[in-house]
C-alpha cells in the first residue's frame, strides 16, 4: 500500500468498472455521443470499437445508467464463453424478465424475450441491449444476435442493440449482422497531454492536487501505454508503489521504466 507515503486518501486507481472514475476524453465523449445518437433515433445496430484495454465495457456501464435515467429499458451483458441458452438468459435477466419457467432451453428463452420486447413495444419504452465481449461470443451466438436485430422491425418498436468488441475479431460476427450496423464508434488511444489529464484528475480524486511524475515519467508512461487507458493505468500503478518503496518524493522516467518491464508490456 503506497497511499501514505504519496499522501493519498484512497488508491487512485481502482479496479473493476466504476463509471466514477470514467475520464472524459475527447474520443470516449465522441463515442458515447454517438451511442447515445444511435438510442435516441432508434436505429437498430451500432458497433463499438477499440483495441483491448480501451475502456469498451466502462462506456458501456456508463451508458447504461444514463440511458436508465431516461427511462430505457437497458441490459449490458457479456457475450463472453456464453452459449445461446446462457446468452439469452442474461439478456432476460438483464431486463427484469426473469428466467423462463419450465425446463430451460434456447426456445423458451425466446419465448419469453419476445413477450418482454413486445411488452415494451406496447407500453412505448424504448429497450436497448449493449452486448459487450460480442467479438469473443461462441460461433453459435451470432445468428442470435442477428435474430434479435430484426425482430419486429415495424416503426414502432424501439429496439437498438451495441456490439462492443476489437476491430480485429468482429468479422467473427457474420457480414449479415455487420452489415445492419447504422454506425460505429471508434475508441482511440490518448494523446500526451489526455494521458497526463487522466492520472492528474486520478491523483485528485485520491487525495492530492500534487503531481507526483515529473514530466519526463509522464512522457514515458504515455510513450510505453501507447495511449492505451489500461496500461496507463496499470502502470501508474506499479511506478507509484515502487517509487514509495524507494522513497522517492517523485516518480521519474527510470521508475516508470522499471514498472514496464515488470509488467512485462513492451520491452524498454
Amino acid at each position: 500500500m503506497y497511499e501514505f507515503h504519496w499522501g493519498l486518501r484512497q488508491p487512485p486507481f481502482g479496479t473493476g468498472i466504476d463509471p466514477a472514475r470514467f475520464y472524459p476524453s475527447v474520443t470516449h465523449r465522441e463515442g458515447l455521443a454517438r451511442l447515445h445518437y444511435l438510442v435516441e433515433q432508434g436505429h437498430r445496430v451500432g458497433l463499438l470499437l477499440g483495441a483491448a484495454g480501451m475502456g469498451k465495457s466502462l462506456l458501456l456501464e456508463l451508458l447504461a445508467a444514463e440511458l436508465r435515467r431516461q427511462r430505457i429499458s437497458v441490459v449490458r451483458a457479456s457475450a463472453l464463453g456464453a452459449e445461446p441458452e446462457e446468452f439469452l438468459a442474461r439478456l432476460l435477466m438483464g431486463l427484469g424478465a426473469g428466467r423462463p419457467r419450465g425446463p430451460m432451453g434456447v426456445a423458451s428463452c425466446w419465448r419469453a424475450l419476445e413477450d418482454r420486447l413486445i411488452e415494451n413495444r406496447y407500453q412505448q419504452i424504448p429497450t436497448a441491449i449493449l452486448v459487450d465481449d460480442a467479438d469473443r461470443a461462441p460461433r453459435s451466438v451470432p445468428q442470435h444476435m442477428l435474430r434479435l436485430a430484426e425482430f419486429d422491425p415495424g416503426t414502432g418498436a424501439r429496439l437498438t442493440m451495441v456490439l462492443a468488441g476489437r476491430y480485429d475479431r468482429m468479422e467473427r460476427l457474420g457480414l449479415d449482422l455487420l452489415d445492419l450496423a447504422w454506425l460505429r464508434a471508434d475508441l482511440e488511444p490518448w494523446d500526451l497531454p489526455e494521458t497526463v489529464g487522466f492520472i492528474q484528475a486520478a491523483l485528485e480524486r485520491a487525495g492530492t492536487s500534487t503531481m507526483v511524475f515529473d514530466d519526463e515519467a509522464l512522457r514515458r508512461l504515455h510513450e510505453l501505454a501507447g495511449g492505451v487507458p489500461r496500461r496507463i493505468v496499470q502502470l501508474a500503478d506499479l511506478a507509484l508503489a515502487a517509487g514509495a518503496g524507494e522513497k522517492r518524493t517523485k516518480i521519474d522516467a527510470r521508475t516508470v521504466e522499471t514498472a514496464c518491464q515488470e509488467l512485462g508490456l513492451v520491452e524498454v
